[in-house]
């Protein structure tokens, strides 16, 4: 396991520690028990990123990444989606070129 996995799985832990707890004195647990905040949240942490890679600032990059996980893990928390469930997605995209299968969606 990598570095990253590591953290990834020890931070979804706590992450998913809060569920229940005060939120009022956790942050994780405020997320948990709002579905659209956290969702609110990672939109802003994704635009931050992206923002930081446009400006070059690759000191930024590395903390609103950060910022924008440890988001994601929250609204997967917050919404009852598993890291498993996401690599069975991810999973079932292995071998396929990203335009086919953006193509192969169904339109909405």
């Amino acid at each position: 396991m990598s570095r990253f996995d590591d953290v990834l799985q020890r931070l979804a832990a706590v992450v998913a520690s809060r569920r229940g707890a005060d939120p009022a004195s956790s942050w994780s647990a405020r997320l948990i028990a709002s579905p659209p905040l956290a969702a609110k949240k990672l939109a802003e942490e994704a635009v931050e990123t992206a923002l930081a890679a446009v400006q070059g600032d690759r000191a930024g990059i590395v903390a609103e990444s950060a910022d924008l996980i440890y988001h994601w893990l929250a609204l997967l928390a917050a919404t009852d989606v598993s890291l498993d469930e996401v690599a069975a997605a991810l999973e079932a995209r292995e071998g396929r070129s990203g335009v086919d299968e953006k193509a192969s969606r169904p339109k909405s």
